[in-house]
């Protein structure tokens, strides 16, 4: 977390229950904001994502219609309503792999709420799945401990309302991308998305290193600096460690100490050069 004479803002696409990693660099801000009017991409990581298997990696993958849409962005995709079946695959899919794990009950129930409403958005149904999953991750320790109280205070659910016990939204920390008024370049709209909620710290995501403008961003008075995660093992079923799977996989394994695995090895910023 960044030292209270600086605002450390975080932007990352939503992602279909996302790995280890998005919510590392999700623990470093003092304000988080989902990408979600950006250019859908088929191939990504928005509408799917691995999990562990006696056979090693699966995908699970949530059907999206597409048919009529050029270059649609993420906010406007929609779940394909011809394959309604789509999430009890899923929770079959995670009873089955998951079923014997330590932490199995835990867990699966909260995920069982969320898959089982009805969705129509595929974004709706991704940020509902990482306040879940954010959720879980707080009941061993706090995911936003060191937020500041503004930021904690005021809690209200982010698609509507939720049955009791859902998963809160923090107030004043989420905020999506399709809800500001931005400029269209990529760079120009993170900088921008900076300034709104007065931030002068980006971390950035290892990937952003090859296209961001550091000069723009050191002009406009916003330092940033990149993730290098380095991903933990932890005790896992079905034999020998993979990594870069759904933090369901965590979840599942370890319950109320995956945040603290999560965020175990020392976080490694690496600062960024302007290139001129």
């Amino acid at each position: 977390m960044s030292q209270s004479s600086s605002r450390t803002c975080v932007v990352l696409q939503p992602g279909y229950l996302p790995w280890l990693g998005f919510f590392a660099q999700m623990c470093r801000a003092d304000v988080f904001v989902y990408l979600d009017d950006v250019q859908f991409d088929k191939h990504g990581w928005r509408n799917r994502n691995r999990i562990k298997g006696p056979a090693g990696p699966q995908w699970l993958t949530v059907p999206v219609r597409l048919h009529g849409l050029h270059q649609p962005r993420i906010n406007d995709v929609l779940i394909d309503p011809t394959r309604p079946n789509w999430a009890s695959k899923h929770l079959k899919t995670l009873r089955m792999n998951y079923g014997a794990c330590p932490f199995f009950d835990w867990l699966y129930q909260d995920l069982e709420q969320a898959l089982t409403r009805k969705w129509t958005h595929l974004a709706e149904l991704d940020i509902a799945l990482v306040e879940v999953l954010s959720s879980k991750l707080n009941d061993g320790g706090q995911l936003y401990n060191d937020l500041p109280y503004e930021a904690r205070c005021g809690l209200e659910p982010a698609a509507g309302p939720l049955e009791k016990g859902s998963p809160p939204v923090l107030e004043g920390t989420f905020r999506r991308s399709s809800e500001m008024d931005l400029p269209t370049g990529r760079g120009a709209r993170l900088i921008e998305i900076c300034r709104q909620l007065r931030c002068d710290h980006y971390y950035a995501g290892a990937a952003s290193r090859a296209y961001m403008d550091i000069a723009a961003f050191e002009r406009a008075g916003i330092r940033v600096t990149f993730q290098d995660y380095q991903h933990p093992t932890y005790p896992q079923r079905y034999g020998e460690f993979e990594s870069h799977l759904s933090v369901v996989d965590l979840l599942f394994n370890c319950g109320p100490d995956s945040l603290e695995i999560i965020t175990s090895l020392r976080p490694v910023e690496c600062a960024a050069e302007s290139r001129d």
